[in-house]
């Protein structure tokens, strides 16, 4: 009776279909062959078209290591011990020492032999190597391609790649719709309605499809129409500029390529956050009563609408269960939240770093200068990786990357860690500087700010201080309004950095 053997056959996704098909057969063939030849009878094929970085999870690799301890087999085949795993000894001492037959075709290599043990381990150990050292060739000539200007995905809507070497951008066909659409919102027209109208004039859209309202809002957003090289720090995330080694923004445009205009991505940038004017024609729907979003029940914890003159729990308005539903004459409500945050905010300390004035300081900077509060954060993400770099040193050199003749490159790298830190702290301190907060330690000047403030701006000068107002059911239909009673607010704290 033949014995039973397992191929394990692994490539690499690329998208040349033809050439992954002809990799696969050429390895199911080859450990056919050998499994005629030496009297094995080939059970089942696992195959993984994906790549054997340690971090990369590949389901047929783990059934096939399954079904080889579970005994369901008694030996599994592979062409080449890089193609097996790329994790190091760990891999496959767990095997040899349980007694298990695997065999490498490429290096003839068999466990069944006592004297392939430590060629097997070495081996194991010598992809596990490559595949640090070509992980580390790729992120850095994709870092040095970033810090060049070169663009390494598709081009942005609105751009073409302008050299193929260079990969640096200019402005495509579709460039005068892009700047259509930040007049657009500029000008107070929602991302939704902007969509619908691209979509009734048939114009294509970055993905083919169909425009949609969060398509818009991306593009305001990324840095790149500004110029900048543009990174996502996580999968799905929103684009922030990408920082070089010394905190530095660096341009992807090609000579002679301008920008949208710095007036007109700042404009578009505030109108999407409800901080500029909306023009009458596009006010329809937009969110304008001081407390909206911000005051809850405190019985069921949800949200409130309102219901005639009366801020109400908005789930008991909708049918939906709730044992004790506050509701708040508009009024009245507005009237006392508006009384504890001017007493609150006037009270707070500017010169005893009060936790409330941080928080309001933090927020007003925020509000009034938006670029300014970005660049910050930046810079403090740029001085974190920096950071993260000179860690990263550190446990390379204690995992002994650098014994030996590496050793010679590792204080001059340590030299440039420490410069890339220096210019990256020097780079946030530039926005330590003092917040003017006088309108805030003023009666006069801020009641006379809040005053004059539209219903747009009073909303968020109450959110610079408070987080929720969490408000009870009155005492009795009919009652006076006790805000002290009914209502706890929880006021705003600093933020982390």
């Amino acid at each position: 009776m033949a014995k039973l053997i397992d191929l394990y056959l692994r490539k690499s996704a690329i998208t040349r279909q033809r050439e992954r098909a002809l990799t696969f057969r050429a390895q199911e063939e080859r450990g056919r062959r050998w499994a005629d030849e030496n009297g094995y009878t080939v059970r089942k094929v696992w195959a993984d078209n994906l790549s054997a970085y340690t971090d990369t999870v590949r389901p047929k690799f783990d059934k096939a290591i399954g079904a080889l301890l579970a005994d369901e087999v008694p030996a599994l085949w592979c062409y080449a011990a890089d193609r097996f795993s790329r994790k190091g000894a760990g891999a496959v001492i767990p095997l040899l020492d349980a007694g298990k037959r695997i065999v490498f075709d490429y290096e003839r290599l068999d466990s069944a032999d006592p004297r392939d043990r430590r060629d097997i381990i070495n081996r194991a150990e010598e992809a596990r190597e490559y595949s640090s050292l070509l992980s580390h060739r790729v992120r850095d000539t994709k870092s040095q391609q970033r810090d060049e200007g070169a663009w390494l995905g598709a081009a942005p809507y609105g751009f073409e790649i302008a050299d193929r070497e260079t990969r640096k951008l200019r402005h495509a066909e579709t460039w005068p719709t892009l700047i259509s659409i930040f007049e657009a919102t500029a000008e107070g027209k929602s991302a939704r309605t902007i969509a619908q109208e691209l979509n009734g004039e048939c114009v294509p859209s970055p993905d083919g499809i169909t425009w949609g309202g969060s398509t818009i809002h991306r593009m305001i957003r990324t840095p790149v129409y500004e110029g900048w090289q543009s990174v996502a720090l996580t999968r799905g995330g929103r684009s922030v500029p990408y920082r070089n080694k010394k905190g530095e923004r660096v341009s992807v445009l090609a000579d002679g390529t301008e920008p949208v205009p710095a007036d007109l991505v700042r404009r578009a940038r505030l109108a999407v956050a409800g901080h500029l004017p909306v023009a009458p024609e596009y006010q329809r729907g937009k969110v304008k009563h001081l407390l909206s979003g911000l005051l809850r029940c405190a019985s069921c914890g949800g949200g409130t609408a309102i219901h005639g003159r009366s801020y109400r729990c908005y789930n008991y308005t909708v049918g939906k269960p709730c044992a004790e539903p506050a509701s708040a004459m508009r009024s009245l409500i507005e009237a006392y939240v508006f009384e504890e945050w001017l007493s609150a905010v006037l009270k707070a300390d500017l010169d005893d770093a009060d936790p409330l004035m941080i928080a309001v300081a933090q927020r007003w900077v925020a509000l009034t200068k938006p670029e300014e509060t970005e660049e910050h954060r930046q810079a403090v993400a740029a001085v974190k990786a920096a950071e993260k770099a000179m860690e990263r040193l550190a446990e390379d050199r204690k995992a002994g990357i650098y014994d030996g003749a590496m050793g010679r490159f590792y204080p001059r790298l340590v030299e440039e860690a420490e410069a890339d830190l220096a210019a990256a702290t020097n780079r946030a301190a530039e926005f330590g500087g003092s917040v003017d907060l006088t309108i805030f330690d003023d009666m006069d000047m801020l009641t006379a700010a809040w005053e004059a403030a539209d219903d747009t701006m009073r909303r968020d000068l109450i959110r610079l201080a408070i987080d929720e107002v969490s408000v009870t059911r009155g005492a009795r239909r009919g009652a006076p309004f006790d805000g002290d009673a009914r209502c706890t607010i929880k006021w705003a704290t600093p933020d982390e950095e």
